[in-house]
């Protein structure tokens, strides 16, 4: 049975699955615009469950029922002076860096808007799963900014430069299945399905080698960016930290043994 979720403010609560942790955006009255406080309490979600060696992988959600975030709270910032808006920015960009740092497989279940800071929640995961209602983008250039949270960097490693530009520079929302066919969403779910398909994928994916899962994350993000020869070199680093783990001696012992494994996760 599932535990009782655990609240980290007033925002954001986790819900265990076993060993998929379900991190869901709770600011219904705002669509989980990120506010200062919502901010803060991401980043100790995320900073607890990578620190889980129970937790195998994350998704994130939304309890809003039209919207994954909608990015900054621009009520919250209207009232700001520029000194309240540099004290905001170490929190809000530890809170995208927390996503993106998550050591396990991060998923993000989108319905309704992800623009801006929400998108970019999003962008910070391994995988998108996206319904028919979803909306993307990054509009941060309408009102006389930029994306903050990862955007201007996340966005072209997914559809490369040019394509990246044109979406920041027009500001322009993207419906899901252009998102989809541009590789901005990863699976594409029937409506209202993207909870429940971001989960069974989680599970799916839980079912492996934790440490294997851990060192794959870890090799995927460290090499991008690099050339084909120091990538490989962060590859067999990753190797070597598994080859001799646990996880792969009864990886192949049950193999062998035609058994499912019990990873002891080391």
């Amino acid at each position: 049975m599932d535990e009782r979720p655990q609240r980290f403010g007033d925002f954001v609560a986790v819900q265990r699955h076993g060993a998929v942790a379900e991190l869901r955006l709770d600011r219904p009255r705002a669509m989980n615009a990120v506010s200062t406080e919502l901010a803060r309490a991401l980043t100790a979600a995320c900073g607890e469950l990578g620190a889980d060696p129970g937790v195998r992988v994350v998704v994130i959600t939304s309890t809003h029922p039209r919207a994954f975030c909608v990015g900054a709270d621009l009520k919250e910032r209207n009232a700001f002076t520029d000194r309240d808006l540099l004290r905001q920015r170490p929190v809000t960009r530890a809170a995208y860096t927390a996503v993106l740092d998550l050591p396990v497989p991060a998923l993000a279940a989108v319905h309704g808007y992800a623009l801006g800071g929400g998108f970019e929640i999003a962008l910070s995961c391994d995988l998108i799963v996206a319904d028919p209602s979803a909306v993307v983008g990054l509009p941060e250039v309408s009102v006389g900014v930029i994306p903050g949270g990862g955007g201007t960097q996340l966005l072209p490693r997914r559809v490369g430069a040019a394509r990246a530009a044109e979406l920041i520079f027009t500001a322009r929302r993207l419906p899901a299945v252009e998102a989809h066919a541009l590789g901005l969403v990863d699976v594409l779910t029937e409506e209202g399905e993207d909870t429940a398909e971001a989960l069974a994928l989680a599970a799916r994916i839980a079912e492996n080698s934790p440490v294997g899962l851990r060192a794959a994350k870890r090799a995927l993000r460290l090499g991008q960016g690099l050339d084909l020869r120091a990538a490989l070199e962060v590859e067999d680093a990753a190797w070597r930290a598994v080859a001799f783990s646990g996880d792969r001696v009864e990886g192949v012992a049950a193999f062998n043994e035609k058994r499912s494994p019990n990873w002891p996760g080391e």
